[in-house]
């Protein structure tokens, strides 16, 4: 048993999943814009850590069309217009609950409850009402780079959590399916970490989370 002042959550792939095909949106995509297919999924995710912060969800898409275009060695991507196309494919309410994220968030009532999430507000807060859990949280701190509030790993949407929360890193836990955003940021700020995977790659250099639990249906033990 561990007691923590405040328990901040990731929303993507930690307490939702997309309902719609990922694959299917990409190749969609494509046959809207058209161009042919030059990456999958997986390639996607492999090009996201090299890109620059996007202040826009286009940019964002945008940023991942043109980076796998490279990895691939094609120069006409199509880019903006992939993206474009992407976000007509999109149904940000088509999201449904991860195995166990009701009973974590249940667990954690007792708690100062902080959503920290690498999202706009219009994009995540469809969810969160899909889901009906927008009034759960005491905070929701979303991607605002033209505010001050870039995407994890960086340390400012951690701090602006726990300051609205009246909590310190040390009486903190963050939980999420990112290594790399979730794990590594918490970290880096002295917050324990839960790593609930899903799917992700792990290298030799990954940062260590504090606990990895196998599903969220472990996490009501952790408190």
């Amino acid at each position: 048993m561990t007691d923590f002042d405040a328990v901040l959550f990731d929303l993507d792939s930690t307490l939702c999943v997309s309902d719609q095909n990922e694959e299917a949106l990409i190749a969609d995509a494509f046959d809207r814009v058209p161009v042919e297919q030059y990456c999958t999924l997986d390639d996607i995710i492999a090009a996201v850590d090299g890109i620059p912060t996007a202040e826009t969800p286009h940019e964002f898409y945008e940023f991942c069309f043109a980076a796998a275009a490279r990895d691939a060695g094609v120069e006409e991507h199509h880019a903006s217009d992939l993206a474009t196309a992407y976000e007509a494919c999109l149904d940000h309410s088509a999201v449904s609950f991860r195995p166990g994220a009701e009973a974590a968030l249940e667990a954690a009532n007792g708690t100062s409850l902080g959503l920290v999430t690498n999202g706009d507000e219009t994009t995540q807060s469809t969810k969160l009402d899909a889901l009906g859990i927008a009034d759960t949280f005491d905070t929701l701190v979303f991607v605002d780079p033209r505010n001050g509030v870039p995407p994890k790993p960086d340390a400012a949407p951690f701090e602006k959590a726990l300051t609205e929360l009246g909590a310190t890193p040390d009486d903190a836990l963050h939980v999420g399916d990112s290594l790399r955003a979730d794990v590594a940021g918490a970290n880096a700020l002295g917050i324990d970490s839960v790593w609930v995977p899903n799917e992700e790659r792990v290298t030799d250099s990954a940062p260590e989370p504090t606990y990895t639990l196998s599903s969220l249906a472990e996490f009501p033990s952790l408190l």
